[in-house]
């Protein structure tokens, strides 16, 4: 990395040898433009070298001279480990204290692009196995990180830290951007330098865990992270459960990250024999600014990280913002009539449908009981599913499956399976209680639920799955008392079984993670999902924050994002229906709200903006190279603008929004980046209403010309957006 040699430079310190021996080697993880280096010796611990730009002499580490100094590739407490480690044992003896020695190294091909390099490091005083795994994406430049631990000592072993991952990185300054938010304000990007102590960034909700901070992160060496130049880092935990990401600048000015699974209440009793897992920890790096990063890992989600990754999500209508509760078969039947005329490709029925001793009429009842509603619904679901079939629309449904109301029959029959703590009261969220999935049962109850909802028609093939409230009071009366700690691990691996099975036995269908919002969007859950719902808010000015943070790591294709009313539910603003249809179409473009509501005039606009968005934007926004040109955090929040590019650069959808009022003189221009400077680009511009924004509609600009000088877009008034279309012509 550049910056191991500035430092060099600067401070003309030669810092201790590393003493290679005949017995040392070099243990080399690489990507297409990356490589991370460590040092391994029989029965020593571990040394990391060196993470950042491929090297052409990366044998030149056995000369002695190591920039990073003395530093373990995982810290665990004990020795002279001085730092916040990322392993804590507690062994058979009552020892607090373990020392790890390398004993071999595996590496594996696994595919012409996968490789996985396991260390083996085993406890020096006793037979206690730790294994790190770093599997290497060489196309995408992602390398990820878990552990294994295997229990080989004479009694059970206390595991009361242990990380995914651990990374050292040395620079002068360091600089976080890290995300933040609640309900409806999900995903809010804050950056800060850090100084020396720990910053961390954690979660103890035990479900809905991603709503208020996220586990990612980006790290920028030496200044603030910039889109298109300098030193980046990146990373982003796969899982669903309470995590912990910390950052520690030490004495010697490295920053230390520490990144993996919370260990507050969570000690694990690991018993002889046993073994226990970490899950993955998603790293990327960069020379050339936090937009790669981002394109990085969009191009690993879509191809590791996410069912069905290389196919087009369809466009929705889904019944929630439309009808709420209040909905019988004729409004139903009326809504997907809308939803063919326009050209929407799937209906969504939401919550409500369900429940018959206790209706769900609202939400305060009827959550867990899972049949179809005859008072509201007769004919039941599949009469629905056929009927929108029949109309050229695919059908889906809503299911909250791992909560239940207490007024249900479910609560009532199986009071045992929910989450309690002793005789402590059980905290309502939303009305509900949650259900403990660390129990096997109830993982059955849970896959049953949505088998038996995909039984109900054959034309099912989109279900929505909904989590409505965290975990508090928490206790499991299926575990044994000297095991409650385990609930919060056991609880995510419930959850990830039941996907698991869902995954095998329905893989064609399409689900989407909704968790009150953006509650569940990481790596873990979206392993198993095809898209996630951003967030409840549906405003498309508060969307445009939203889906800046999550697009920073997940890939649009991946981002539900909806077309709603004027006035918004949840904020009550009223915007141009083009604003909003062009915000919404840098996602996956839906609709939330009464077709019918959409005023008679602007009705042509709405069934052209979804035409278009069919026919030319969505491959190029699902699939292509995301290049974002001015964020909305930066000049007071006036503009926004991002550009798709497909990935044979041929085509790119250029969109960009006027979020304030401007000076008579001010006016917009955006330099684009992406496109290959030698071709000739016709622009056209898209979603039009009233007027054109961009003069040069219908003309022709070479790619080095739009790269060096830019486009410029005549907004007038706040809340104007422009989409341009740009097609290759040579």
């Amino acid at each position: 990395m550049k910056h191991i040699f500035r430092w060099i430079l600067c401070l003309l310190v030669l810092l201790p040898s590393l003493g290679f021996s005949a017995t040392d080697q070099l243990i080399q993880i690489k990507t297409q433009n990356t490589v991370m280096v460590i040092q391994s010796s029989p029965n020593k611990d571990l040394r990391f070298l060196y993470w950042g730009d491929q090297l052409n002499a990366g044998d030149s580490f056995t000369q002695g001279l190591n920039a990073q100094g003395e530093i373990s590739a995982y810290p665990a407490y004990g020795g002279r480990v001085n730092i916040n480690p990322a392993l804590k044992l507690t062994h058979i003896d009552g020892l607090l204290t373990t020392e790890l020695g390398f004993q071999s190294v595996e590496h594996k091909s696994l595919d012409n692009n996968v490789s996985e390099t396991i260390i083996k490091m085993k406890d020096l005083l006793y037979d206690f196995v730790v294994n790190i795994h770093y599997t290497a994406y060489f196309d995408q430049d992602v390398i990820t990180q878990y552990v294994t631990l295997e229990n080989n000592e004479k009694g059970q072993v206390a595991v009361e830290q242990v990380a995914s991952s651990f990374l050292p990185i040395y620079a002068n300054q360091y600089y976080l951007t890290h995300f933040h938010g609640s309900w409806a304000h999900e995903f809010m990007m804050e950056e800060e330098q850090l100084t020396h102590g720990i910053k961390k960034i954690e979660s103890l909700k035990g479900v809905r865990t991603t709503q208020t901070d996220n586990p990612s992160f980006l790290l920028a060496l030496n200044h603030n992270a910039q889109e298109n130049e300098g030193e980046v880092y990146g990373g982003a935990l796969a899982w669903s459960g309470n995590y912990t990401l910390s950052f520690q600048e030490d004495e010697s000015g490295r920053m230390n990250i520490v990144s993996g699974i919370n260990p507050f209440a969570s000690t694990i009793k690991l018993e002889k024999g046993e073994t226990f897992a970490t899950p993955k920890m998603i790293l990327s790096y960069s020379d050339c600014g936090k937009g790669q990063i981002s394109r990085n890992f969009h191009n690993w989600a879509r191809e590791y990280g996410m069912t069905h990754g290389s196919e087009l999500n369809p466009t929705v209508l889904n019944s929630w913002e439309g009808v709420y509760f209040s909905f019988d078969e004729k409004s139903i039947k009326g809504l997907i009539d809308d939803a063919a005329s326009m050209g929407v490709e799937m209906f969504v029925l939401d919550d409500g449908w369900f429940g018959n001793k206790y209706p769900r009429n609202n939400d305060k009842a009827g959550l867990g009981d899972w049949q179809v509603n005859h008072k509201k619904l007769p004919k039941g679901i599949g009469d629905l599913a056929d009927y929108a079939v029949n109309k050229g629309v695919k059908f889906g449904i809503w299911i909250e499956p791992e909560m239940v109301n207490p007024k249900s029959e479910l609560a009532e029959n199986h009071p045992d399976w929910i989450v309690q703590s002793g005789k402590r009261e059980k905290y309502q969220q939303r009305n509900q209680w949650l259900l403990d999935l660390s129990n096997p049962k109830v993982q059955d109850y849970v896959y049953s639920v949505f088998d038996e909802v995909m039984k109900m028609s054959s034309n099912i093939s989109y279900i929505k799955w909904d989590a409505n409230r965290h975990v508090d009071n928490v206790g499991s009366t299926y575990l044994p008392a000297d095991k409650q700690t385990h609930f919060w691990y056991d609880y995510t691996q419930g959850l990830y079984s039941v996907y698991q099975r869902i995954r095998e036995n329905y893989p064609d269908v399409i689900i989407q993670d909704c968790s009150s919002g953006g509650g569940r969007v990481d790596f873990g859950a979206m392993k198993y999902h095809d898209e996630f719902w951003a967030s409840d808010n549906t405003n498309a000015l508060d969307r445009i924050f939203i889906q800046y943070g999550t697009n920073t790591f997940f890939p649009a294709m991946a981002t539900a994002s909806h077309v709603s009313t004027a006035p918004n539910h949840q904020t009550g603003m009223v915007l141009p229906l083009k604003f909003r249809f062009d915000v919404a179409s840098t996602g996956r473009l839906g609709m939330e709200l009464q077709p019918k509501d959409i005023p008679a005039q602007e009705l042509p606009f709405a069934k052209a903006a979804l035409k278009t968005y069919k026919e030319i934007l969505r491959p190029i926004v699902m699939k292509g190279d995301l290049y974002r040109l001015i964020s909305p955090y930066d000049n007071d929040g006036s503009w926004y603008s991002i550009l798709y590019v497909s990935k044979d650069k041929k085509e790119s959808a250029y969109f960009t929004y006027n979020l304030k009022t401007q000076g008579r003189e001010t006016h917009l221009c955006s330099k684009l980046r992406g496109l290959d400077p030698n071709k000739t680009y016709r622009i056209e511009e898209l979603n039009k209403a009233k007027r054109g924004y961009f003069a040069g509609d219908g003309k022709t600009f070479t790619g080095d010309y739009l790269m060096k000088v830019g486009i410029p877009i005549n907004f007038y008034f706040p809340y104007e957006s422009c989409v341009l279309h740009l097609v290759a012509v040579n």
